[in-house]
């Protein structure tokens, strides 16, 4: 079968196997400071670009749910879980913040520079949905290895991106909290599951003492 625009898609229990068109270029390189600001800029304007777009397969926002069994891998997992989404619930109820659709995990090795032509193609959509923009800022920043290390992709996403500088400022600490508890929920729903091998669940566990240390200090 098709989709709308064509391409080759294939039903799959509940999901669809699509066969997309390739996308050429090299990934950017997140501790270079001048693919940080093409990381930056092109984030805002996958932001800017996808404004006021709805689909109802987006998931809601967000999955963390502080009462969820799996989190019982770890004793810290679920005070640390509840106080991050305690803190982004309060900061939703007291700031407005800007929300559409969102790529879900903007890592550098999603946007791929093709020096042919100059153009960046953004990758890699599996973990898209619909939330705060300062999410996928908070992602991008994360893999840059902080606020301290992200100065440059945070000032061209605040050139190019529909985000106030104010809600960004605001927004950011909260918004980091909370990616590093998305990402210790992952690592700890898939230890509790039971299926991984030896070394991803090896994996599994040294993520869990970075979101640790992330969440903790």
């Amino acid at each position: 079968m098709r989709a709308a625009d064509g391409a080759l898609c294939v039903p799959v229990g509940e999901h669809v196997l699509a066969l997309l068109d390739f996308v050429p270029g090299r990934p950017l390189d997140g501790a270079d400071p001048v693919d940080q600001q093409w990381w930056g800029d092109r984030l805002g304007a996958a932001h800017r670009g996808l404004a006021g777009f709805r689909h109802p397969g987006l998931p809601a926002w967000h999955p963390l749910r502080p009462d969820a069994p799996h989190l019982s891998v770890a004793a810290w997992l679920r005070p640390a879980l509840t106080g991050a989404v305690t803190a982004l619930t309060k900061l939703q109820i007291t700031d407005r913040l800007t929300v559409g659709p969102l790529h879900g995990d903007p890592r550098p090795a999603a946007f791929l520079l093709d020096h042919g032509t100059g153009r960046i193609g953004l990758v890699s959509w599996g973990r898209a949905r619909f939330g705060p923009l300062m999410y996928d800022v908070a992602s991008a920043v994360r893999h840059a290895g902080g606020p301290g290390q992200a100065r440059e992709l945070l000032a061209a996403y605040e050139d190019s991106g529909p985000v106030p500088v104010a809600e960004i400022e605001g927004s950011l600490e909260t918004l980091l909290r909370f990616r590093w508890a998305m990402e210790a929920d992952a690592c700890a729903r898939a230890l509790a599951a039971g299926t991984l091998d030896q070394p991803a669940a090896d994996r599994c566990r040294a993520a869990l003492d970075e979101a640790r240390t992330a969440l903790l200090d």
